[in-house]
Parts: C-alpha cells; sequence; structure tokens
C-alpha cells in the first residue's frame, strides 16, 4: 500500500512522454519556497503548464514526479502516510502489496528521516485519497536579519565588551522534513492550498524564526571572536560566511534547538554590515595602532621615530632640541649622555631630577608613538613638563 517506484534516476522530460497525466512540483517555484502543494500537470503539447484540477489529491493510479532537490511526502487527515526523497517517479496505489510507505532513498537525509519517521509514522491502513506535497532540500536563501538597537558581546581580541548594530542574510537548509512539518509548519500550510515560505512576513512562524535568530546574534558572536581557531578576530566575521554561520547554528540550537526539534539547520550567513558603538570605535583604533608597532612593521615605525627625532634636534637650539634628539635617540644610546649632561637642560638640576624629567618625557614619547594620545596632546605636556 501507498507509493510503487516506477523509475529511479534523474528526472527528465521523458516521463511526460511516457505519463499523459502527472503531479509534480510547480513551474517556477520560488527558491526561498520550503512547502508546497504537489500540482497536476498536463503532457505533450502542453507539457509543463498548470492545469485546473484538484490541486495535491493523489488517488489510487495516481503518478508523481519528484525532481532533484526536493522531497514528496504524502498526508492523510493531517498524518504523514509517506515520504519519497530520491529522485524519480512514483504511482500511489492503496491495494499494491509491493508499494512501501517510505523511500528515505540514499540521501544524507536518510538516517533522520528514519528517525523521524519511526516516532511520528502513520498509524493505520490508508485510503484512496492523500494529499501531496513537496518539501525543498535545496538552500533555502534570502532570509534577512537585523537589529534595531546594539547587542553586547565579550570580546577575547580587544579583551573589552563590544557593542554593534548588525544586519544581513542567512540561508537555511531542512535537514529533516518530517520533523520540520510534524514539529514546526502551522496545520494551515497542511491543507494542500498555500505555500510556505520563510520571506513571507505574513507566515508567522516565519516570523518566530527572525526574532530568534536576533536574539542569538550577540551570543554567535561571542562564539565567533572568542574562538581561538580563528585568531579571534572580530574583522574576519564578514569574509567567513560559512565560519559564522556555523557559530550562528550553535546559538540558535542551543536556544530554540532548532535542529533537534524543528529539523531545521542555519547553512550560510552573509553579513552586510556592522555598526560599532563609539567606544568600540575608539577601542578598535587603540588596538589596531598597537598592532601596528608590533612585529617588523612595529620596529620600521621605531627606526622612523628615531629619524625624526634626531632631524628634529639638529634644527632647534637649546634644551628643547637636545631633549628631542636623547627621547627619539634612547634606544641607540644617545640617552646615557642626556643623562650624564644634567646642565644641557637649561637649569640647575641635580642627576636624579633630570632623569626623572627624562622618564617622563620618555613616556610620553612612548604614549605618541602608541597612539594613546595625539601630537597636540604631546607638545603640550612636553611643554609643560620643561616648564616653558
Amino acid at each position: 500500500m501507498g507509493l510503487l517506484k516506477a523509475a529511479i534516476g534523474a528526472v527528465s522530460g521523458s516521463f511526460a512522454d511516457q505519463w499523459k497525466d502527472f503531479l509534480a512540483v510547480p513551474i517556477n517555484i520560488e527558491p526561498t519556497a520550503a512547502l508546497f502543494p504537489a500540482v497536476r500537470n498536463g503532457t505533450n503539447a502542453g507539457r509543463g503548464s498548470n492545469v485546473r484540477a484538484s490541486q495535491a489529491v493523489v488517488t489510487n493510479g495516481s503518478k508523481i514526479v519528484v525532481p532533484e532537490g526536493y522531497g514528496l511526502l504524502l498526508f492523510q487527515d493531517g498524518e504523514i502516510t509517506g515520504f519519497a526523497s530520491e529522485p524519480g517517479g512514483y504511482v500511489w496505489n492503496s491495494d499494491d502489496l509491493e508499494s512501501q510507505s517510505i523511500f528515505a532513498g540514499n540521501s544524507p537525509f536518510t538516517s533522520l528521516v528514519n528517525q523521524s519517521w519511526e516516532r511520528f509514522k502513520f498509524g493505520g491502513r490508508p485510503t484512496g485519497q492523500q494529499l501531496a506535497l513537496f518539501v525543498s532540500m535545496k538552500e533555502l536563501p534570502s532570509n534577512k536579519f537585523g537589529t534595531q538597537s546594539e547587542i553586547y558581546w565579550d570580546d577575547a581580541y580587544l579583551n573589552s565588551q563590544v557593542g554593534a548594530t548588525t544586519r544581513g542574510t542567512y540561508s537555511l537548509s531542512i535537514v529533516d522534513p518530517i520533523a520540520f512539518v510534524k514539529k514546526f509548519v502551522p496545520a494551515t500550510y497542511l491543507q494542500g492550498q498555500d505555500y510556505f515560505d520563510f520571506t513571507d512576513r505574513s507566515n508567522a512562524a516565519a516570523n518566530q524564526l527572525f526574532s530568534e535568530v536576533v536574539a542569538s546574534l550577540a551570543a554567535a558572536f561571542s562564539l565567533y571572536t572568542n574562538d581561538a581557531a580563528k585568531g579571534n578576530r572580530i574583522t574576519k566575521i564578514q569574509q567567513d560566511s560559512v565560519g559564522f554561520a556555523a557559530s550562528l547554528s550553535r546559538a540558535v540550537e542551543g536556544a530554540y534547538g532548532w535542529r533537534a526539534s524543528r529539523g531545521l539547520e542555519i547553512f550560510k550567513v552573509a553579513i552586510l554590515g556592522i555598526e560599532y558603538d563609539e567606544s568600540t570605535k575608539e577601542l578598535l583604533k587603540v588596538v589596531q595602532r598597537a598592532d601596528a608597532l608590533t612585529g617588523s612593521r612595529g620596529n620600521a615605525n621605531l627606526q622612523a621615530s628615531v629619524a625624526a627625532g634626531i632631524a628634529a634636534a639638529g634644527e632647534n637650539n637649546g634644551a628643547g632640541g637636545i631633549l628631542g634628539m636623547g627621547i627619539a635617540a634612547g634606544s641607540v644610546g644617545l640617552s646615557d649622555l642626556m643623562q650624564k649632561s644634567p646642565a644641557s637642560l637649561g637649569g640647575d638640576k641635580d642627576d636624579q631630577s633630570g632623569q626623572d624629567l627624562m622618564d617622563k618625557l620618555e613616556n610620553l614619547k612612548r604614549a605618541l608613538d602608541a597612539g594613546l594620545i595625539d601630537q597636540a596632546e604631546f607638545s603640550a605636556a612636553k611643554a609643560k613638563a620643561l616648564g616653558l
């Protein structure tokens, strides 16, 4: 009783020549449609065109074509009576002893679907009339998300709490069609009339998923930026659609159990924009400047600073010029000369006070080089230290 496999393999136009009347996926179906009724198709001159007939109704002898990337679900009184994920042609017959109630095929869905079938399978004998719905097993794109206010997470790279607004899109995969329709899809979409589309703003179930994704974003950002394997770099998120999708999928699974209870999984994420709050922007500037002073780039910056200090000293007269040379050339030994010649500072300070002044000025220069203060702040602090 149920579906009898008529052919195996890729679906082609040959079925339309062989079968004068059959049910199939609607023409020009939207790529975002997840669940929709099978429609009756004509053949020969009218091959592939919809005809006015009882939509999704299957009776004894009905032929059904399952194309690549889709699964066929049969229903009676809201209960699933059969499922086929292997592409090919099928004939429905309630009396044929060789027919079966479920065909999981050799697809990656086999294990999950078989588990769900054992939990939810139809308990009685199917009658001669069924409803046929198709479920998409393809990547379902264009699901948008966005935050109206900042979300916050602890960031290992910045070693601080980070705040930002963000927007983007994600794609879904239905990894367990039976769990999807039994545990998540509202009954109105199981009557053979309406299309279930995740991007439909009038779809309350889809809106629920949107809310859960937004609520999981902070946890997803935290999972990604605190993953040492990704270098803890916040800037990598926008380029790593698959990696961030894994973090977002973990977040929604932990909070809402998408895969376990609904048969859904986030496949890819494209972040279209991230706008950090003001404190995070300032922190990023400081960290980026600090990064620029490390390694070979840092050595180049230090050498340039030394050269600039020596050049400035040669152009200036008095204590200011000599001090500039001493600060800039501290790493090449000239600071020792300055420490031994406090009189050149233009006062009668003893050795200790001269050393204190040198330490203060050197600290100011380090702060300037690290980007912690700007040039105007450095010049003002330097003038105050020198009593100018």
